[in-house]
């Protein structure tokens, strides 16, 4: 998949999620590959990109501890229950090197999970998740 369909892909799910949730489930979400050491960000929607690619080590430090921890293929994913504030609350693998964050800026995925709409959200997640592991985004 190239990162144009995987963007649109993600939007068409981000707002079928916050359909049936009734209100974001994440307010912000962002495509980063990892180069080296380095990470790279490829696309960000959001209220705080500049912000973001700056605190992006400190806010997604739960999520890297977790993927270092354990052996994620591409279309998995993990949920940071108890980050606050700008701390990322999930990643998808959506390619060998390729990342989707998302994150809400208010909420902790404890509080989204408690919800009982976020049992019928979850639907769309898990697709996204099953089309990025039939179709995994390729990064140069």
């Amino acid at each position: 998949m190239t990162l144009d369909a995987a963007i649109s892909l993600i939007k068409l799910t981000a707002e079928r999620m916050d359909e049936l949730y009734r209100k974001p489930v994440f307010d912000e979400w962002a495509i980063v590959t990892r180069s080296g050491e380095k990470t790279l960000l490829l696309h960000y929607a959001g209220p705080r990109k500049e912000q973001f690619q700056k605190k992006f080590f400190e806010d997604t430090k739960e999520l890297r501890q977790q993927y270092r921890q354990g052996n994620y293929n591409i279309g998995d994913f993990e949920f940071a229950r108890q980050a606050r504030g700008t701390k990322a609350e999930a990643f998808i693998r959506i390619g060998e090197t390729v990342f989707l964050v998302c994150n809400h800026t208010t909420r902790t995925m404890d509080d989204i999970a408690a919800d009982p709409l976020w049992l019928g959200a979850q639907a769309p997640f898990a697709e996204l998740c099953d089309k990025f592991r039939a179709h995994p985004v390729v990064h140069p």
